[in-house]
């Protein structure tokens, strides 16, 4: 009789009117492959059965028993931190101990089952490497022997009640571990190699390895039904690249140098999984369903995998949080499954898991950004795409703002600007307005009084600024020359700005557009104005009709359902989400009615910039509804 079948029957004498019977079968389904475990012959295997009837018949009103079993047989743990490991055990420990059922008999200790050692089923290890080519030695015949005598001592160690047993496996297991070593070493792989995976001791609580192996560490091979976790969030560029430069040759074909730790972790939980059937569920960081830098993870998912959920948790899953949290359920490999997507910030119904008509469709393409979206907001999406032209594609540029390096230098108020001009009226040549983030609105831009001392590199025919020709500003800026001297984004000199080929586009006609914004930030300008590296320039055609459409109330919720975030929750209006916004080209007659309505804004705002134009901006938003042939219930999908 196998085991699997053995605990069905304990299950039923547990819960003889099956109330929960099915709810336990669903539980344990999938199981019977870690239930077969034990390889240590039919008196052993009895003894193990004959435990776990016990075990259910004397804790027939707990989970105690279920607990036991499915933390015996199919439940392991890595983290890179041994504290983390400690945590994890002691968890285990508690949620054991409160279903136990204590008597008066000290002898027995109290009737409390004595707790399964943990140590080889939680390890310390980083997760994110392997042992590489080592591992082929690790497998070899000559091997294979002493890697299954280890795994049998560490399956007596789990189950060892007394100490003297405990201290018995654990020196067996460093006389096992010198022996592999030593035999790895006579078929010829190197001292060092050979030892690195001989040191690792699963007992040592203080200890983790800069290696992980499930076949060496857990006896698991083939892959696991389920891999969960909570992967840390950190970027790879942090504290000078450390992690960017430890995993950029694992072997990851997610690897990103601009992009976050749990990125990897995605990867490698997938390839712990069996084949074609194993899930994975990670509840992380949302960005890199739309940053730039989640591309390749999108496209991992999307090419090898099957995304089977997407739920969208927004902040309050974590206090200490301050990015909106997701979770993803993948199968492992690819099929034509189509998943399931929802974001629970857009439901008035918070009630948990949502109802099944809330659901929209989830349909990874490529490394195009992931979204929970309903079935009105798929088809306000896919009437866009059908319809628009990506940005990238019309005659427009699109471009960052001036990169200073030290805005406390080269940015100016009007006092100082008047006051070196006082002292040489030359220097009013190379002294120009400039906008920062904040100062650009919606259709038009409102100037702080700031100024920027253009001291350029050159570009295209004209020459770079000489600061010898201008030695009032030379002086000036001496005052931060050491700052000037060692910062990155410079020119020829220090004094010069650093080289920007589109340097004359802000001397014509152009859109600056601020990056945080609930809604688009476009501002219209035909005057030389520069704008900082809070802001964005584009230059081109048609800009007043791309100004309509940029503003509308369509453009900033397609932007808020495909654009990463800020900590604070905010649309990131980044080159990269810009041009790829699908915008109708049209004919200059059609776009006429747009460019007047753009007009009679700005014409409002530059009498006043205070003036109020919500109705023309609305007449505005109700013909870019018209460009992309949006119905009644599509426009309210969008306008919430």
């Amino acid at each position: 009789m196998g085991i699997l079948h053995q605990l069905t029957l304990a299950l039923r004498r547990l819960d003889p009117d099956n109330a929960r019977w099915a709810a336990i079968q669903k539980e344990i389904a999938g199981q019977q492959a870690a239930a077969a475990f034990d390889t240590r012959g039919p008196a052993a295997r009895n003894d193990r059965l004959a435990a776990v009837s016990a075990t259910f018949d004397r804790y027939r009103d707990s989970d105690y028993g279920r607990k036991l079993y499915l933390i015996q047989n199919g439940i392991y743990g890595v983290d890179a931190q041994p504290i983390a490991v400690q945590i994890a055990k002691l968890r285990f420990f508690i949620s054991l101990a409160i279903e136990q059922q204590p008597t008066a008999d000290r002898t027995q200790n109290y009737g409390l089952a004595p707790l399964p050692n943990l140590e080889t089923r939680f390890v310390a290890a980083d997760a994110l490497r392997d042992l590489g080519g080592l591992r082929r030695e690790l497998v070899s015949p000559a091997a294979e022997q002493y890697q299954r005598r280890l795994a049998e001592n560490r399956e007596r160690h789990f189950h060892a009640a007394h100490r003297r047993d405990k201290l018995a496996c654990r020196r067996e297991d460093a006389r096992l571990r010198r022996q592999l070593a030593a035999r790895l070493r006579a078929v010829g792989l190197p001292a060092g190699p050979a030892d690195r995976i001989a040191q690792w001791d699963p007992y040592n609580p203080s200890a983790a390895a800069d290696w992980f192996d499930p076949g060496y560490m857990f006896g698991v091979e083939g892959g696991f039904d389920v891999v969960v976790g909570n992967p840390p969030y950190v970027p790879l560029q942090r504290n000078g690249s450390r992690l960017a430069n430890r995993y950029q040759d694992a072997g990851f074909a997610t690897f990103v140098r601009s992009g976050d730790l749990y990125q990897l972790f995605y990867e490698k939980g997938a390839q712990l999984l069996k084949p074609d059937s194993g899930l994975l569920a990670y509840i992380t960081s949302n960005s890199w369903l739309k940053a730039e830098y989640g591309k390749a993870t999108r496209r991992y998912f999307a090419d090898r995998h099957t995304p089977l959920l997407l739920l969208e948790m927004g902040k309050d899953v974590f206090e200490q949080a301050i990015v909106d949290a997701s979770i993803l359920l993948a199968r492992q490999g690819k099929s034509d499954a189509i998943g399931a997507a929802v974001d629970l910030d857009k439901l008035a119904d918070k009630t948990f898991p949502p109802a099944p008509e809330l659901w929209g469709e989830l349909r990874p393409e490529g490394d195009k950004p992931w979204s929970a979206l309903s079935s009105l907001e798929r088809s306000v999406m896919d009437k866009m795409a059908a319809v628009g032209t990506p940005l990238k594609d019309w005659d427009v540029s699109l471009y960052f703002g001036i990169k200073t390096g030290y805005d406390r230098a080269f940015v100016i108020d009007g006092s100082t600007k008047e006051s070196l001009i006082a002292a040489d009226p030359k220097s009013a040549d190379i002294i120009k307005p400039i906008l920062r983030g904040r100062d650009i609105r919606r259709y038009h831009a409102e100037w702080a009084g700031q100024w920027l001392i253009e001291i350029h590199n050159g570009y295209g025919d004209v020459p770079a600024v000489k600061i010898d020709d201008y030695p009032a500003v030379k002086t000036y800026l001496d005052g931060f020359y050491e700052r000037l001297a060692n910062r990155q984004d410079k020119g020829r000199t220090p004094y010069n700005l650093r080289s920007c080929r589109y340097h004359g586009d802000f001397a014509e006609e152009k859109l600056f557009w601020a990056d945080m914004s609930a809604v688009g930030r476009f501002a219209y300008s035909d005057q030389e104005i520069y704008c900082n590296s809070k802001g964005y320039i584009m230059a081109g055609k048609s800009l007043k009709y791309l100004c309509a459409v940029l503003n509308s109330s369509l453009m900033a919720w397609y932007v808020q359902n495909t654009a990463a975030t800020t900590g604070m929750g905010l649309p990131e209006w980044k080159i990269v989400t810009v041009e790829r916004l699908p915008i109708p080209q049209i004919s200059a007659a059609a776009q006429e009615p747009l460019v007047a309505l753009v007009e009679r804004i700005l014409a409002a705002k530059a009498a006043d910039p205070g003036a109020v134009t919500a109705a023309w901006e609305g007449e505005l938003d109700g013909l870019v509804y018209g460009l992309y042939g949006l119905s009644g219930a599509e426009v309210g999908v969008v306008e919430g």
